[in-house]
């Protein structure tokens, strides 16, 4: 038996339960973990809200990232044996590879030896983050030195991983913030420049910020009507990669700034880089290298205790973090 995270209906996160679980027996290509450190991320609040694309079935677990201690493997796994300090790869699956948990059953090819200058939390913190940001800014939009990149929803985990691959890539990040509140916090995390959008002009500012030709990329998770805006700070031939639907609003879709500036607009998934062997390899060189060496270093807002995995959640949806939500079992 193990305390397990479940939830049995939809709803706020009062509905998450810890419960004591039997697991199944662990499949030939899975390593069982003894989780130390869990991060949580707002497509677990969507999952338990029914507004994510799978569906849970009930009594449900979930849960995407972790790092931990490898217990046992199964019969065809090589590459880990008793003892490895692990990280977990977010899979296709929450509610099958669960990571809200004392103890976790994931596929072998979904985990990493994290760098030893990596604690539990900043493991548990990395994945998601950057395989997401990695996935869209390099491998898809392939940027560049001295481009421009817009960030939205900057202050979210994956936001500021974006940031640091930007970074890395030698690209100037622009990080836009509904207000000036996160500013500072922004900058420190690695922005070249913010824009507050409920407080400037976000076209004439990012015109300003470039030299009037635009971002060539832009990386976001919110839709709704501030996507017109978006595709007007774009230079020619850009590409806006759009990861998520945060906006509860109809986005719209400019036809005349898309047709006028030879725009590309991307429906991204994390899914397309974890299903892609080639990929998720190259994702994994490139993240375990910048993590080794510190050029990415993920940014943890708060840490909670196991027993308050509800009150960990709440303050993930309260939106007022700047970086990640651990939870240490």
């Amino acid at each position: 038996m193990a305390r397990i995270v479940r939830f049995h209906e939809y709803g706020d996160p009062n509905v998450l339960r810890i419960e004591d679980v039997e697991l199944p027996a662990l499949e030939h290509d899975e390593v069982r973990i003894s989780v130390r450190s869990i991060g949580l991320n707002r497509a677990e609040s969507m999952f338990r809200r029914n507004a994510y694309v799978q569906q849970a079935v009930f009594p449900s677990r979930l849960g995407y990232e972790a790092s931990g201690v490898v217990e046992s493997v199964g019969s065809s796994v090589s590459e880990f044996r008793k003892g490895d300090v692990v990280s977990v790869i977010p899979t296709s699956d929450m509610s099958r590879w669960s990571t809200y948990g004392e103890i976790a059953h994931l596929p072998a090819k979904m985990l990493v030896e994290h760098p030893e200058n990596l604690s539990f939390e900043e493991a548990a913190a990395s994945w998601m983050q950057y395989v997401t940001a990695w996935g869209a800014l390099v491998d898809q939009a392939k940027l560049k030195s001295g481009e421009f990149v817009l960030v939205t929803a900057a202050s979210s985990s994956v936001g500021l991983a974006a940031f640091q691959v930007a970074r890395m890539a030698g690209a100037t990040v622009i990080a836009t913030t509904r207000t000036s509140a996160k500013r500072q916090a922004l900058l420190d995390a690695g922005a070249h420049h913010v824009v507050a959008t409920e407080e400037e002009d976000l076209v004439a500012r990012v015109m300003e910020l470039t030299g009037g030709k635009g971002a060539r990329v832009v990386f976001d998770p919110i839709g709704g009507p501030m996507f017109d805006a978006l595709t007007k700070c774009m230079s020619r031939g850009g590409i806006l990669l759009e990861y998520g639907a945060l906006s509860s609003e109809p986005t719209p879709l400019p036809q005349f700034t898309v047709l006028g500036k030879s725009l590309t607009l991307k429906g991204y998934l994390y899914n397309e880089i974890i299903e892609d062997d080639a990929a998720l390899s190259r994702a994994k060189a490139f993240i375990t290298d910048g993590l080794a060496s510190g050029k990415l270093k993920p940014i943890i807002a708060k840490v909670f205790p196991f027993d308050q995995i509800q009150d960990a959640t709440r303050y993930l949806e309260s939106n007022e973090q700047v970086g990640k939500v651990i939870v240490n079992v």
